[in-house]
């Protein structure tokens, strides 16, 4: 005689016998900061009940390939223990932990509502009515962008923008790392005009704004899906087609009522010169400069390297796992961008290397990400160049180098290709025979202690001031930049959890 199905609602701790027909809404990986994942996801119930069930670590291998999401199955057996989840998806009081008797069959229950979201009102947010511990889904169109800062020594990708409701209601939100990156991505690519509807799971509210969570949230883009499109057909025409502008703050990579100007921050300590000047360095200098992406170097390393799931080192075996300096226990290392790249200004050329922090952020991906999907296409060859490097070419920038004259190339720390910001470092600053101008850097006072160094980047921002109106989402995976060297070491390189208007985007790093 087969057991009928127990309620969602009725789950507690008085037995492990459970017997569960569900939906599972959403799953997603969680890396603690000993590099131990596990798995976590929300199944629903024909009732439309919901509770959070985690999948330890000794029993990830056996499900992580068998669970996708939107798929309904029966789950037999399991333990509940009260929600104690820091952050919690659900009202449910109890989860649900798989054990090595559990056991889950997928079948298609047409009675089980299809998956959805649960979107948080504007309106509570603003007032407060927001439960500290809980991740909301949160929907709304970018009516203005307030921040954007880019992955630099000591600071993370993110972008602040302003979301409205239908109603009218405007909350900040702040999208981190890779979903700040995937957001100036679609942003600046110039198929993508009109208006911006945002769509964000799991994101943690706090004092009446929102932010990604490290693990679990989904930033889902103007895609087509019902809730999305919805939204879009019910805002007033003439928004349906206005694309977000840059506010006058954001134009400053920084807040705090500074008295240095945003270009006075980029050149501090730096030697401004052109491009033709870099043959006659004889020592690593720090310099500014202005030049244009022309072509890729192909070197034998190809376009990335394996390195740390945590720090930017290089990995002594890229198929063995080993324990990094960082302290870090590495099972498999991931690729990181490293390219070599020839830029240009009038007649002079010279090799710059980009690494993993500005190529993510201006593809709006990860290299992890990219080669998988290339070796799902069937190209396992490392030495291919995926076609969504170009949009790294052809960009008139203006940089901040490490040159390197013993191996002929300059290493990029920091970037920017915001139009108006470029000319006046090509004005103003960078003259061949002016030598007061060229020296100009170094007369900008220490005050704010305003130099970066290469050899010690923080892991955290806490002392920065954005910190202080830029709420962190809460981290699983620590993430520890480790200084650049002149071989395989990306300055600033990140651990990414897990994912115009006439003028484009200033990806502008902040000092």
């Amino acid at each position: 005689m087969s057991r009928k199905f127990d309620s969602m609602k009725d789950i507690n701790d008085s037995k492990e016998t459970w017997r569960l027909a569900v939906r599972i809404m959403d799953v997603w990986s969680v890396v603690n900061n000993k590099g131990i994942e596990h798995l976590e996801m929300i199944v629903m119930d024909s009732l439309g009940d919901r509770i959070q069930v985690l999948i330890r670590h000794d029993h990830l291998l056996k499900w992580k390939e068998v669970i996708k999401e939107n798929m309904t199955c029966i789950i037999n057996n399991g333990s509940v223990y009260n929600n104690d989840f820091q952050w919690k998806v659900c009202d449910h009081s109890k989860k649900f932990v798989f054990l090595g008797g559990t056991t889950m069959k997928a079948i298609e229950l047409q009675n089980i509502p299809p998956k959805g979201y649960f979107f948080k009102d504007f309106g509570e947010i603003l007032q407060g009515k927001c439960k500290t511990d809980r991740l909301e889904d949160i929907i709304g169109v970018v009516s203005e962008i307030n921040h954007i800062q880019s992955n630099t020594p000591g600071k993370k990708v993110v972008v602040s923008v302003v979301l409205k409701d239908l109603k009218g209601n405007c909350i900040n939100c702040n999208l981190w790392e890779i979903y700040g990156s995937k957001f100036l991505a679609y942003y600046n690519d110039p198929k993508n005009n009109g208006a911006i509807v945002i769509l964000l799971t799991h994101a943690m509210v706090k004092d009446g704004q929102v932010s990604n969570a490290w693990s679990g949230s989904k930033l889902l883009i103007n895609e087509d899906i019902p809730e999305i499109q919805d939204f879009m057909s019910k805002l007033p025409t003439n928004e349906q087609k206005e694309k977000p502008t840059q506010s006058a703050k954001s134009l400053s990579n920084w807040s705090g009522g500074s008295q240095y100007s945003p270009v006075e921050r980029f050149v501090h300590n730096a030697k401004c010169m052109s491009l033709s000047q870099f043959c006659k360095i004889k020592h690593e200098t720090l310099c500014v400069t202005v030049a244009t992406t022309l072509k890729f170097v192909v070197s034998k390393y190809g376009w990335f390297y394996y390195g740390c799931t945590r720090c930017s080192s290089k990995a002594p075996n890229p198929e063995k796992a080993y324990e990094c300096s960082c302290g870090q226990k590495v099972e498999q290392p991931i690729p990181r961008y490293k390219i070599e790249i020839y830029v240009s200004n009038g007649e002079s050329k010279y090799r710059f290397v980009f690494w993993d922090s500005e190529c993510a952020a201006i593809l709006g991906m990860t290299a992890e990400f990219m080669h998988n999907s290339m070796v799902e296409n069937g190209e396992d060859d490392p030495m291919v160049y995926p076609d969504e490097l170009e949009m790294l070419l052809n960009k008139k920038m203006t940089f901040r180098v490490k040159v390197q004259p013993t191996f002929s190339q300059a290493s990029v720390w920091k970037l920017c290709d915001d139009e108006t910001f470029v000319k006046e470092i090509e004005n103003d600053y960078i003259v061949e025979d002016n030598q007061s101008k060229i020296e100009y850097a170094k007369l900008v006072p220490n005050k704010e202690n305003l130099e970066t160094s290469a050899q010690t980047l923080s892991a955290s921002g806490e002392n920065d001031p954005e910190s202080i109106i830029l709420m962190t989402p809460v981290k699983d995976v620590v993430i520890t930049d480790k200084g650049e060297e002149v071989d395989f070491e990306a300055s600033g390189a990140t651990r990414l959890s897990g994912t115009k208007p006439s003028k484009k985007l200033k990806i502008e790093p902040s000092s």
